[in-house]
């Protein structure tokens, strides 16, 4: 293995398929999870235990990812977050928008921040974040998720404005309805054929990640499926 990627979100739907894509495309792949929470992995990712909320733990897991001398950290994907819909903007209490806003953000920052500088050591690499298809459209009830993910897609596209002459790119995936068991769930009359799977985006950033998409930055990429 000759280069090293830090994944969040590991345990989810999406994020569990984007392991196992980069991981089969050969990186050195590690994945923080909650404490107590390890062993829930694939066999060969290498598991961190640490709260993405706190900067002590996250700046653990960066240096656990930028630990092997001949596989450097060059890759980063932000894909820990979370939805929550509600009631109309009178309806939600502001605890609620500021806590969907927290769960997205921070630990796309804190992450980000962490790792930047040791993507710039290792000689530039990549960040991709995932967005929402709501950061750009909108519906009725997430106003606290649709800003959230516009807040990480407006983070992204600042990013790659400030590290583009330190060879560090970011980009953004912004999925529509992803189809995992909790949607399906919770949506059991839609047509899931028309959603996006776990795997499709995950080859999108595992292309964002990799040295084939080099020279983009800065690129918010749809991934709607047929939704």
């Amino acid at each position: 293995m000759e280069r090293s990627v830090l994944v969040t979100g590991g345990t989810g739907g999406l994020g569990g398929a984007v392991l196992e894509t980069l991981q089969d495309q050969g990186w050195r792949v590690v994945a923080p999870v909650r404490p107590g929470k390890t062993g829930r992995l694939p066999g060969g990712i290498v598991e961190v235990e640490a709260d993405l909320d706190d900067a002590a733990d996250v700046q653990a897991a960066v240096d656990v990812a930028a630990a092997e001398t001949g596989a450097p950290l060059r890759a980063v994907i932000n894909v820990a977050g979370g939805y929550a819909g509600g009631g109309l903007v009178h309806e939600t209490p502001i605890e609620d928008f500021e806590a969907i806003l927290r769960a997205n953000l921070r630990p796309t920052y804190l992450v980000t921040a962490a790792a930047l500088p040791r993507l710039v050591a290792a000689g530039g690499g990549s960040v991709v974040c995932v967005a929402s298809r709501a950061a750009v459209a909108p519906f009725s009830g997430a106003a606290g998720y649709a800003t959230a993910k516009a807040a990480v897609l407006a983070f992204a596209n600042a990013v790659a404005v400030e590290y583009k002459k330190s060879g560090v790119r970011c980009n953004t995936v912004l999925p529509s309805v992803i189809d995992t068991p909790a949607n399906r769930a919770s949506q059991p009359d839609a047509d899931f054929a028309r959603w996006v799977t776990p795997a499709e985006i995950a080859q999108v950033i595992a292309f964002l990640a990799g040295d084939a998409s080099a020279p983009t930055s800065g690129a918010s990429i749809p991934v709607y499926g047929r939704a």
